[in-house]
């Protein structure tokens, strides 16, 4: 029996900002396209027609700029619950937690993070402090503004280093041209990020060791995920690039693949969801977020990232991750926004006290 209520799914309309989005310079570049984007963009039907067989009313809505169409949209659907994939708008990472604080100025509930944790964990230098502050463990780490003057000096970490941008996703801009084994070659993949990008670039400890995804379902951690790097060359880093998420028949795609349940042992395990845990607890994450952590060859886990929306695709991490304890992808949409619609009905109870 479907539930009355009527549900808005939110995402980003995609646009393509960069001339190149894999981090490689040159030749090696595929085109500008986002492809992270355009993938999930394929999917909404098909999570409309699954939401569809659990609500009364369900539809979608592309976010963009224009802000007064969304606005009037809200204003005129009246949802009761809003399914929010909005990653950016227009290509703009930074207005994604933007939207979601829109939707708390108009008094709408939606599914996911509140725009204070969005816009914390968007900030990987500040989402390091909290966790620091709270005695968990993550690489070290500076940040360097595009026009910066590089010198040696500025650089006090231990190589090797890996580069990124500090304000994007969908691992954007991320190569095997991001591990850097000495200023040299910090300073040519710095000029060509700066030159590309034109953002600011976090500059972290590479943690050698394993790459592991902990997704976290309401509260509840589910299966720990690995990524597995058999076969890969030897002189390329073991990292999860934009190439091996989104350009099929690329090295890195081939050699990239997720398994799930995470051979670990008892004792490892219950350490990794104990600190994944704790940073989803510091950053105020709520409904669903995954907690990116490298184990290091001592099996100490460094929280490298806090990812508050994560992609839930049908054929994402997190998706996989809820399948192996038996959550089937239209269970897993009914959950997530069984969440916001209980925040809501929770809140119309207590206002009616």
């Amino acid at each position: 029996m479907k539930k009355e209520a009527r549900i808005l799914i939110c995402y980003n309309s995609p646009v393509s900002i960069f001339p190149v989005y894999n981090g490689k310079p040159g030749e090696y570049s595929q085109s500008g396209i986002d492809l992270s984007e355009y993938s999930f963009v394929t999917q909404i039907n098909n999570i409309v027609e699954m939401l569809s067989s659990k609500y009364e009313v369900v539809e979608s809505f592309a976010v963009n700029r224009d802000v007064t169409s969304l606005i009037n949209k809200l204003n005129s659907f009246q949802p009761d619950a809003i399914v929010n994939f909005v990653e950016s708008v227009e290509g703009v990472t930074n207005y994604e937690y933007c939207v979601a604080a829109l939707f708390e100025l108009m008094g709408f509930e939606f599914t996911g993070n509140t725009a204070v944790t969005l816009g914390n964990c968007l900030n990987k230098l500040r989402t390091k402090a909290i966790l620091k502050s709270y005695g968990i463990k993550t690489p070290e780490a500076i940040t360097l503004e595009p026009d910066e003057v590089l010198t040696k000096n500025k650089i006090r970490l231990s190589y090797p280093l890996i580069m990124k941008l500090e304000e994007e996703d969908a691992s954007i801009g991320i190569s095997e041209y991001s591990v850097v084994k000495n200023f040299n070659d910090l300073k040519k993949h710095f000029d060509f990020l700066k030159k590309t990008y034109n953002k600011k670039i976090i500059v972290e400890e590479y943690i050698v060791g394993r790459e592991l995804n902990v997704a976290i379902l309401n509260g509840k951690v589910l299966p720990i995920s690995e990524i597995d790097f058999t076969g890969l060359p030897e002189n390329l880093p073991k990292i999860v690039t934009y190439d091996g998420k989104w350009i099929e028949n690329s090295t890195y795609y081939n050699h990239t693949k997720p398994v799930c349940p995470a051979k670990l042992s008892s004792r490892i395990k219950n350490k990794i969801e104990k600190v994944a845990l704790e940073a989803y607890r510091v950053m105020n994450c709520r409904d669903y977020a995954r907690v990116d952590i490298r184990l290091s060859s001592e099996n100490i886990p460094y929280v490298i990232e806090v990812n508050p929306n994560p992609d839930v695709s049908s054929d994402s991490g997190f998706a996989r991750a809820a399948a192996a304890i038996g959550i089937d992808y239209t269970s897993l949409l009914e959950t997530i926004t069984n969440l916001a619609l209980n925040r809501k009905r929770n809140d119309t109870i207590n206002q009616a006290v």
